[in-house]
């Protein structure tokens, strides 16, 4: 006889972790995913109800960073955001990719999946479009892709960097939606500097404006533990060949 469904869900690093687990809970499958991403997941009881957000961005907040960067934070924006991080999970086709670094290819420590409006692909599940129109037609910005990454555990993570944005694109912004568990997302200038921290995640909206994505780096250290983390960045006049790139937001 199966285990009912319990409030812990697994895509299995094995042993190790099942031993984590108290008595209470149950490890459960999330469905089939294309490729299985192995992570230990559990859902927060304030994060499982319906799908949906904020269409009137009441709770989103202006923060100037400096004179001419600013980011827009909205805490908890998305509704239902850890069903949502299952669909989304489930959904997409994960993948690691590669990079040369000083003379060798390595993996970049986290999944990824790409979706641009060009692909002829619909961008699923529907809410993700209805978000994409609602960001489109505040930000007055027609964002036509979206980036997906998985942070699957502490180790998943990326270095400071920034993105690389067309010169052509004035005022760039991007708007990234968090699922899952919390992280550090970090901001600092260029060429360094004091830098302001954010704890994204359980459905979280953080856009960047104004010369952000110019001016100042980002980055999602390593930490000794941490649960799955879904980030989607929604952007504008992106090039395909550009989610090529291995150093994108977070």
């Amino acid at each position: 006889m199966g285990a009912e469904p319990g409030p812990c869900r697994g895509v299995g690093y094995g042993p190790a972790r099942d031993a984590m687990l108290s008595p209470m809970d149950t490890w459960v499958q999330l469905g089939p995913m294309r490729p299985s991403p192995g992570i230990t997941w559990q859902p927060s009881l304030l994060a499982v109800g319906s799908i949906g957000f904020d269409r009137s961005f009441a709770r989103l907040d202006r923060i100037e960073l400096d004179e001419a960067s600013w980011v827009d934070h909205a805490p908890g924006w998305v509704d239902g955001s850890d069903r949502l991080f299952e669909e989304v999970l489930a959904g997409r086709d994960w993948e690691q990719r590669s990079r040369r670094m000083y003379d060798q290819t390595v993996q970049e420590p986290r999944l990824t999946s790409p979706w641009t409006k060009g692909s002829g692909q619909p961008l699923e599940p529907e809410v993700l479009e209805d978000i994409r129109v609602a960001l489109s037609e505040r930000y007055e910005r027609d964002f036509d892709s979206v980036g997906f990454n998985l942070y699957r555990d502490g180790r998943d993570s990326v270095a400071w960097h920034g993105d690389r944005i067309p010169e052509e694109i004035e005022g760039p912004i991007v708007a990234l939606v968090s699922l899952g568990e919390l992280r550090r997302f970090l901001l600092r200038p260029k060429g360094g500097g004091k830098s302001r921290t954010f704890l994204l995640g359980r459905g979280d909206l953080l856009v960047t404006g104004g010369e952000t994505q110019r001016a100042w780096d980002h980055s999602v250290p390593k930490v000794a533990a941490a649960g799955p983390r879904i980030s989607l960045a929604y952007r504008h006049g992106m090039r395909a060949a550009e989610y090529q790139d291995q150093r994108r937001s977070g």
